[in-house]
């Protein structure tokens, strides 16, 4: 029996009186709801041009496309285009959104190209080694592919085709939002779960998938394709007039941003982080070396001063607005990239005036990715209302694995080796990065019984790593929109258990 039967059988057993709810929660796995919710290849796939990372699931075919511009034409005139890149960065946002997949040589689970296609609900592979992008075509190996042919992919498996291949389609039973209804109760008071989302079509994809809330609205997202040159008005701005405009320009884009992503919403928790932009994917010819670990986040916000003091302003005006149109929003501020106490001090101190003009209360938490922050969480956690662990980052930072190349040049080899049993990027590491948070969640909560304790890395889409997460404490889990279902489920079974 195939999952879509599978699914439906179930549900049906329930109506009838031959099953309970909790046993039909139980009897669907994983496997069964990415089968339904993901396309797949079919039929004879036996010679890919190349294998790379399996960043996001799913299945397409298209004409290959190497920019922007070829992608929205290709578009235009009906086709289907497989974005292909070296790498990507907020430059290609419009391009990678329009595309039905997208193929990089570079990066992995965690880099840019991955997890925003996880958050379209693209297929995407990354990490191609073997794949040159040229101006007009692309090489793997030693096959010549040009612009405007027909290539494929699959997401789930990592691997790249030339031509066609046998694609089945996404398709859900009716009876699955039965099911997951089913789950929602069941898992009511237990683990949360939120969505990853930065705009109001993510937004409203979340509400439809059946989210909490939003767990994790990363600003800097709001400043992709075209909306480049006002992000980089703020970070290049010579002078203090110059800044100064660029922040009231900054300020007025964010109020309608936030407007647009808290409408979907009807009331329910946005988890707001404040501009958290690794310098490298924001900026013209930037030359900061280990930019993941460099001029970003916390750091960024000090060094320009009104930063995040700009950005809670349009927040506060946002929910103004919201409440004007006859919603009661929910929102809270997060502080990014955290190591040290006083730093945390100095952001909530510096926007603690625009806080006290909110309409609303506003919950202030921060976000603990790095492992100096995991190990003093007790102080911090005396400052904020909650703290959700920032997974991808703290995983880099813990292994001294670059999360952007990685995944290619080591982890798959580690994987070969047995060195790894998988990468840590797509399943926590229980004994390591796991152990950090176990710890910190105690540490916090001896120091504030009532803090609240949230995950928005990617591995709160991850049914192994959700279990271990609702095991030591977490409160909600926070993933992609199309990963909703399968967080749901898992969180069901975990609180049947």
């Amino acid at each position: 029996m195939n999952a879509y039967d599978k699914i439906a059988s179930v549900v049906q057993q329930v109506t009838t009186g031959k099953k309970t709810t909790q046993e039909a929660i139980d009897a669907i796995s994983t496997k069964d709801l990415t089968e339904c919710l993901f396309s797949s290849s079919q039929g004879d796939t036996s010679g890919p041009l190349a294998t790379g990372i399996a960043a996001s699931p799913g299945a397409a075919t298209g004409k290959l496309c190497l920019s922007v511009d070829n992608v929205l034409d290709t578009v235009d005139a009906g086709g289907a285009a497989i974005m292909v890149a070296m790498e990507t960065g907020p430059a290609d946002e419009p391009g990678m959104r329009w595309s039905a997949g997208i193929v990089t040589a570079h990066g992995g689970l965690a880099s840019h190209a991955a997890i925003y296609s996880r958050g379209l609900g693209l297929p995407a592979v990354c990490g191609v080694n073997d794949l040159t992008v040229q101006e007009s075509s692309i090489t793997v190996g030693s096959i010549v592919i040009n612009e405007g042919d027909i290539i494929s992919i699959d997401g789930a498996t990592g691997e790249l085709f030339k031509g066609t291949i046998d694609i089945s389609e996404a398709e859900t039973p009716e009876e699955l939002d039965t099911l997951l209804l089913w789950c929602d109760e069941a898992r009511k008071g237990c683990l949360g779960v939120r969505a990853n989302a930065d705009t109001s079509e993510e937004a409203a994809e979340a509400i439809r998938s059946g989210a909490d809330g939003i767990g994790l609205c990363r600003t800097e997202h709001m400043f992709l394709g075209d909306r480049l040159p006002a992000i980089r008005k703020v970070l290049t701005a010579e002078d203090e007039k110059s800044q100064r405009t660029a922040l009231i320009e900054l300020r007025d884009i964010q109020k309608q941003d936030f407007v647009n992503v808290l409408e979907p919403m009807e009331g329910k928790p946005v988890t707001v982080r404040l501009l958290d932009a690794p310098l490298h994917e924001f900026l013209e010819d930037n030359e900061e070396q280990n930019p993941m670990l460099g001029l970003r986040g916390v750091r960024l916000a000090l060094a320009i001063e009104g930063l995040y003091r700009t950005q809670t302003q349009a927040l506060i005006a946002a929910v103004e607005q919201r409440i004007e149109d006859g919603q009661i929003p929910a929102v809270e501020i997060m502080v990014p990239l955290i190591a040290i106490e006083k730093e945390l001090e100095a952001i909530l101190e510096a926007i603690a005036e625009e806080i006290q003009k909110s309409p609303i209360p506003i919950p202030l938490g921060t976000m603990i990715e790095t492992p100096r922050a995991a190990l003093i969480a007790g102080e911090l956690a005396q400052h904020v209302d909650f703290i959700s662990f920032g997974t991808n980052d703290l995983t880099q930072m813990t292994f001294g694995f670059s999360r952007d190349d990685v995944e290619a040049t080591v982890i798959n080899e580690y994987i070969k080796k047995e060195i790894l049993e998988e990468s840590p990027f797509s399943t926590l590491d229980q004994i390591g990065v796991g152990e950090l948070i176990k710890a910190a969640i105690e540490k916090s909560k001896e120091a504030n019984p009532t803090i609240k304790i949230g995950i928005c890395g990617e591995h709160g889409g991850d049914p192994k790593s959700i279990r271990f997460l609702s095991d030591i404490g977490v409160d909600y889990v926070s993933c992609s929109p199309p990963r909703l279902p399968i967080a749901r489920l898992v969180s069901a079974q975990q609180s049947i258990l």
